[in-house]
Formats: C-alpha cells, sequence, structure tokens
C-alpha cells in the first residue's frame, strides 16, 4: 500500500487487487479509523449496558424473568445494535420456564476500522489516478451540496421564466467562484469541504464599536478583529489580507 494523501487531519493509504475485468482499491484513513473506533467502542458500550440491565431485571422483584420474554428482549436490543450486537455471543440460562442469568462474551474482531473498498472496471489505473478520480467524484457531490445549500439554488420562487434562469444562472456563477477558492485551497495542501471552511472563517468578522463623548456626540470604530491561526492559513493560500476593510471612525 502506497500513501495517496496525507496533510494534518490525516493519511491515507491505498493498494489495488486486481482481477481479470475489475480493480479494487483497498484504502485505509487514519481519520476515518479514530471515528469508527470512538462510534464503535460507544455503541458497544451501550448494548452492554442494556444486556446488564436484563441480568439485574432478573433478580428483581418485578423484573422480567420468563424465559421467552428475556429473549424478546436480548431480540430487540439485537436489532436497535445490529452492527455491534454480532459481535457478541450471548447465553441464557433457564431452569423451568424462567431465565437464570444473562452472559455474553465478546467475539474476535472482524471489523477492520478505517478501511474502505473503491471498485472499478478500469484495470489500468494506478493507486494515485485511481483514488484521484473518486476524490474527484466526491468534490462533484459536495459542490451540488453546496448548491442546493449555501449558494441558493433551490428554492427557486420566481414565477417568470427569465427570472428563474437568471436566479440558475447567478448560482452557477457562485459555484465558479468557489471551485476557483478551493482549487487554490488544494494547491496549499488545504482539502476541507467548503462548509468547513465557510466554518472556520465565520468566527473572524467586522464589529463596530460605539462611544458616546462628554459633549454628547457619538464615536464609531468598525474594524475587524484579530485573525486567528486558521484564518490566517486560509487567506495565506488565497493571497489576501489577513486584516480586511480599514478602520472607520465615525463621529455624529
Amino acid at each position: 500500500m502506497i500513501t495517496v494523501r496525507e496533510d494534518n487531519r490525516r493519511c491515507i493509504r491505498a493498494g489495488i487487487i486486481l482481477t481479470d475485468d475489475e480493480a479494487t482499491l483497498i484504502c485505509h484513513s487514519t481519520d476515518k479509523e479514530i471515528k469508527q473506533t470512538g462510534i464503535n467502542n460507544r455503541f458497544e458500550k451501550r448494548f452492554e449496558e442494556e444486556l446488564a440491565k436484563v441480568h439485574t431485571a432478573l433478580n428483581k422483584k418485578h423484573g422480567t424473568k420468563n424465559y421467552d420474554k428475556v429473549l424478546e428482549k436480548i431480540g430487540r436490543l439485537k436489532e436497535r445494535y445490529k452492527r455491534i450486537a454480532r459481535r457478541y455471543e450471548i447465553t441464557v440460562e433457564k431452569n423451568n420456564n424462567l431465565a437464570t442469568s444473562v452472559t455474553w462474551v465478546k467475539k474476535q474482531k472482524e471489523h477492520h476500522p478505517g478501511m474502505y473498498a473503491l471498485r472499478s472496471n478500469r484495470t489500468d489505473l494506478a493507486e494515485q489516478e485511481f483514488f484521484n478520480i473518486f476524490s474527484m467524484l466526491t468534490d462533484i457531490e459536495d459542490a451540488f451540496r453546496s448548491m442546493k445549500s449555501e449558494l441558493g439554488l433551490r428554492p427557486v420562487y420566481h414565477q417568470k421564466e427569465h427570472r428563474t434562469d437568471g436566479h440558475l444562472f447567478i448560482t452557477v456563477i457562485a459555484y465558479h467562484i468557489m471551485h476557483t477558492i478551493r482549487y487554490a485551497l488544494k494547491n496549499k495542501q488545504i482539502n476541507d469541504s467548503w462548509s468547513t471552511i465557510r466554518k472556520a472563517l465565520s468566527t473572524h468578522v467586522r464589529i463596530t464599536t460605539t462611544m458616546k463623548k462628554d459633549d454628547g456626540r457619538v464615536i464609531h470604530i468598525r474594524k475587524s478583529t484579530r485573525p486567528e491561526p486558521v484564518h490566517t492559513r486560509i487567506y495565506d493560500a488565497l493571497n489576501l489580507s489577513c486584516r480586511p476593510g480599514k478602520t472607520i471612525k465615525t463621529i455624529l
């Protein structure tokens, strides 16, 4: 496996498995592994806590003790935690028609967190080319998602055709501007999604401070806040000033 993408957030390694008419790219992402492991651990803890409640109820006065009812409760838990339940071997012991204990053993891990596979009918691609094509498809999907939300492609409230055409045309222009910005950022190894970039820059704002003088006049001072490292990194990649706009002082 070779490294196909690496930045300060993740490292992705990939290797190709070739057959006669298909190629499969096996990828491992450190960021995805951390995320999936955290999710799995959280759900495993919840699943075990629910099983413990079923076992504890066997010794309570009004707890569920009927063997068939206990199996139903465990079945509902398995349905709720499908991905986690298959990793456990659960045993319910009974005496006559009453359950006496519920025990569980975690099987050896069969899942591989952080791993995923990409398939194609093209067998002439190297690992990096293969990965770049699928990354491009992801970027296109992300762009359409942005067009439908932040860029305002929908909803369209116009009733006349020429106004609707203008609405769509403005959205397409906005998309090209967005794509130009993301392309410049990618050249500087900033591969964040558009929503992530917008969220990061939303904390850098211009504020107006108002003060009243003794003579009754009011001073308004408008200036940009001090940029944080995350803002500076994006501005530097786009060759923009870290302090957009001048300081404006107005006395009324």
